[in-house]
Formats: C-alpha cells, structure tokens, sequence
C-alpha cells in the first residue's frame, strides 16, 4: 500500500486514479476536504476496496501516525496543499500551516514511523514530496529554464509556504537520514481542476458567457503540464529516483497566458458555438494584474528524462483539446464544484 496526502485535489485524485489503473497497488488516501479537495473527483472508485479514504489533516500528527501503524505503507505522497497564488495573498495563514507546519507534522510522523521499520522494509521506504516550479522565482524572457540547481526565489506568499516545505524536506534528509524524493512541477491542468486556475476558468466563463478574466497585458508565461503527464512521471521518480534527489517535472510548453485563453477559446468555437454564432474571444476582459505576478516560468526537465527515462506524452494540442472536452462531458461536475463561496471569491478577485 502506498500513503497519499491530498489525494481528493485536483493533481492528487489523478494521481490516485492513475495509479489504480497503473498499478492497482492499494492506496491510503488522507484529504482535509477543504473547498478544493472533491470526493467527487474520486467517485469511480467508490466500492474499490483497493482504496481507503479518511478525511482529515495532514498536521494531525495522532491521526497520521495512527494510520501509518495502522496500515503499514511502503512509501508516503505529499500532495496535500494549499496552491492557488491569489488566495495566498488575500489570505496567507492558511498557506503557512498548511505548507509548512503541515509538511513538518507529516515529517515527523513519518520519521518516527520509519525509523521503526526493519530490513527491506526500511531499506525500501520513500517519502515523496511534491512542489512546484513557483519556488525558482520569476524568469526574464531571455533567462535559460529552471533547473534542480537553480536557487530558490519565491515571490509569493504560496511560493515561499511551498519553498519552506521543500527546505524542510531536504533537512530531514540531510539531518535524519529520511529517504526523501522531491519534484517541482509546471503549471498543471486537465480533468478536475477547480475552476479557479486559469484554464478551467476560461472554459466555465465561458460556457455561461460570462468576461474571461485576463491579468495585466496576458504576456505572462508559464510551462505547461498536462496532469496525467505529470502522474506518469511522479510513478516514475518514486519506482526509481534517487534518494536525496530533486526532480523537475515540465511539459515543455512555454506559452504566453493570452495564447492560452485564445487557444481555449478556439476550441470551444468549434467543440460548443456560440448561439449567436459569435466568438469566445468577444468576452476577453483585461483586469488589473496581480500584485507581484511573475512573469515566466519555464521547467528544464533533461534531469527526468536522461536519468530515468520519462518524457510527456501529450502535446499541449492535444492535452488541450481532452481538457475541454472533459469540461463538456462532465456539465453535472462543474456545477456542483461552483459553491456559493466559490462565485463570492471570484467575484472579489476579478472586480
């Protein structure tokens, strides 16, 4: 059995039903169910006794210890956290606890547990901690791509929450001996992403022909992961990754935000048209930017692909393209994850 943290979120129930299909190895899935975390996300699964969720917080070191002796997994996930930038600045407690008091709980419960672990089965253990390509800071538009080498420069309340943990991480490594794994990964999107971030917002605005909300001049550039990609490569680094090591994970698709939203645009014009025959592009607002937004961020994932042999299967045409379709397909999922709470958020964040 493996232990995932945050596994009814968005990257993280893909990765729980990527890995039952993949694997079919039992997961332990431990999620807080704050306003991102769905069990809906999860709703294939329900009766796969090969999967056992329990809702709670990743700090509640009684709780996790518990399941760690209870269940006895042979490797822990991090995904749980909190992610979006924006909220970060209207509301930065909730990053720091989360993130950081959060991940040193999680830490020294697994630590404790681990190091009651004998044999192959110590030897064996993996602890893998999943971050993002926001901790490197902000790119020029000339500067090479991130590196695992690149030195942190977080810019954001949530990146620095994000950076902490990493650091975290390392030391338990470096101080204990913990058998850590780490990887900062690009922009993600696909099926179940919470219609905050950029691309299932333009597609929900859209669809109820609302203004698509663009930051500042939409020339901020971001590197763009398909999330089943970004699955594939987080089994990966846990089947044969280095000890100690940090991995970056990208899609190779550097684009422009603007290009993303006209790309959306363009599909749902040939996918779903307009009544009036008109485009979606027609509804493009441009608001005021955010403070300290960065401006590019670019993954140079060579490290992932030459030592351990992974690479992207998805284009961002054709990740794209599932990623809309989904939306269509799925019409009963995006109501139900539009709270009341959620249609009060946007509408303080883009007015």
């Amino acid at each position: 059995m493996i232990f995932v943290t945050g596994g009814a979120g968005f990257i993280g129930a893909n990765f729980v039903l990527d890995w039952l299909a993949a694997a079919g190895e039992s997961v332990l899935n431990l999620d807080k169910l704050t306003y991102a975390g769905n069990l809906e996300n999860l709703a294939t699964l329900d009766g796969d006794d090969r999967h056992t969720f329990v809702q709670g917080d990743l700090g509640d070191a009684t709780l996790v210890a518990e399941l760690l002796t209870r269940h006895q997994p042979r490797a822990v996930l991090n995904f749980a956290a909190e992610s979006h930038v924006d909220r970060s600045i209207h509301g930065p407690e909730d990053f720091i606890q989360t993130n950081v008091v959060g991940t040193f709980r999680l830490l020294e419960a697994v630590r404790a547990y681990w190091g009651g672990l004998q044999g192959s089965a110590k030897e064996n253990f993996r602890f893998l901690h999943v971050s993002t390509d926001e901790v490197y800071g902000s790119l020029t538009k000339d500067e090479p791509a991130f590196t695992e080498a690149h030195s942190y420069e977080p810019n954001s309340p949530y990146s620095a929450s994000k950076a902490a943990s990493d650091h975290l991480v390392r030391a338990w490594h470096h101080t204990y001996g913990l058998p850590v794994l780490t990887t900062n990964c690009s922009n993600n999107y696909g099926p179940y992403h919470f219609p905050e971030k950029l691309i299932p917002l333009i597609i929900v605005n859209a669809l109820a022909g609302k203004s698509l909300p663009v930051y500042g001049d939409g020339m901020q550039v971001r590197d763009w992961l398909y999330v089943k990609d970004h699955c594939s490569a987080i089994r990966r680094v846990l089947e044969a990754g280095r000890v100690g090591e940090v991995y970056n994970v990208g899609g190779w698709n550097e684009k422009p935000n603007i290009d993303i939203v006209h790309t959306v645009c363009t599909l749902l014009d040939e996918l779903r048209p307009r009544d009036d025959g008109q485009a979606y592009s027609r509804q493009i607002t441009y608001v005021t930017d955010r403070p300290g937004h960065d401006r590019r961020y670019a993954i140079d994932a060579r490290k992932l692909e030459q030592e351990l042999g992974w690479k992207p299967a998805e284009t961002f045409e054709t990740g794209i393209r599932k990623t809309v379709r989904w939306y269509l397909d799925n019409p009963k999922w995006v109501a139900n994850v539009q709270s009341g709470a959620y249609r009060a958020w946007v509408q303080k964040q883009y007015t």
